[in-house]
């Protein structure tokens, strides 16, 4: 099948790199357009771009697709279908439009629950006991489509943002696959009760509140993880907790209730979080008895928040 790609970081790229596995026409690719990145902030492809070089394939790193010139490109194509993941521009309806099969796209949730930017770690903040991918008909609306196909599975105790995503980007290549191979689907409107929407992640909202819940704030540490980093402050400086786990304990919110060579363990608002795995800032992420030489904590120091 002849198809335009669209999409530009790894969770996409593992889509593009099936549908070209799975022997499809892949005649062009929409990415986002280089980004600097790194100690120089040299300017860097997208993982989506670096998968379509490899394979020969055209790049199109349009700034908006809402210009006449930009649509005249992709209309030339003739594609029969655009595949969507993770582009990060708008399509306007003239270009959703465009292909016989119109634009699919990849949603890492369940829908109608969690539409929008951040479905992964909200999936993971809220405590849902599963998430999933949708193969969705796109439209105007905001992941608002019917859904093609659909896939789902536990979330774990131990998942954070970067294993859910893992786990959540390889369904959704095969689900993708699966849904070219057996165009046009039937088209099941998503229901009207269970919207929720997944608003971007801000920097802002990794920092602990250590008055919540310790089941919460496990949740918290996992779903910033990798990005992030979930951040707590102790004398005016920030550290970054990457692994925790709940236990039992009381005290003042903040409050550390013990250190040992293995763990910190600090009050929250109901029980406690033993933390295994820290970073102070400008460091690495160190286990605690590493953590510790550098940055001593004991018993009753308390944690701001």
């Amino acid at each position: 099948m002849k198809l335009i790609f669209a999409g530009t970081p790894e969770f996409a790229a593992q889509a593009l790199s099936a549908i070209i596995a799975a022997g499809h026409d892949v005649a062009l690719v929409l990415t986002q357009p280089d980004r600097p990145a790194g100690r120089g902030m040299s300017l860097q492809p997208s993982a989506v771009k670096k998968v379509a070089l490899e394979h020969g394939i055209e790049v199109f790193q349009p700034l908006s697709l809402k210009d006449a010139e930009a649509q005249a490109r992709v209309a030339a194509v003739g594609a029969e279908v655009m595949v969507v993941a993770a582009y990060g521009l708008i399509l306007p309806l003239a270009v959703l439009d465009m292909p016989r099969f119109g634009c699919i796209n990849i949603h890492a949730s369940l829908l109608p629950r969690w539409r929008g930017a951040a479905p992964i770690q909200r999936a993971l903040l809220a405590g849902d006991a599963e998430t999933g991918v949708c193969i969705m008909q796109m439209e105007a609306g905001l992941d608002t489509g019917p859904v093609l196909l659909r896939g789902a599975f536990p979330i774990e105790a131990a998942d954070t943002t970067a294993t859910l995503h893992d786990r959540l980007a390889g369904l959704g290549a095969s689900l993708c696959v699966e849904a070219l191979g057996a165009l046009p689907l039937p088209a099941v409107p998503q229901p009207v009760e269970g919207v929720t929407y997944a608003h971007k992640i801000e920097k802002a909202e990794a920092l602990i509140d250590w008055n919540r819940p310790a089941a919460e704030l496990d949740r918290h540490i996992r779903a910033f993880n990798p990005f992030p980093g979930a951040q707590a402050l102790f004398a005016g400086q920030t550290v970054k907790l990457w692994q925790a786990r709940p236990v039992a304990g009381s005290g003042p919110a903040g409050s550390v209730l013990a250190v040992d060579k293995r763990e910190v363990v600090v009050a929250c608002g109901e029980g406690a979080l033993a933390v295994s795995e820290w970073q102070k800032a400008g460091g690495k992420r160190l286990p605690v008895q590493q953590f510790l030489a550098g940055h001593p904590l004991k018993v009753g120091d308390r944690f701001a928040g």
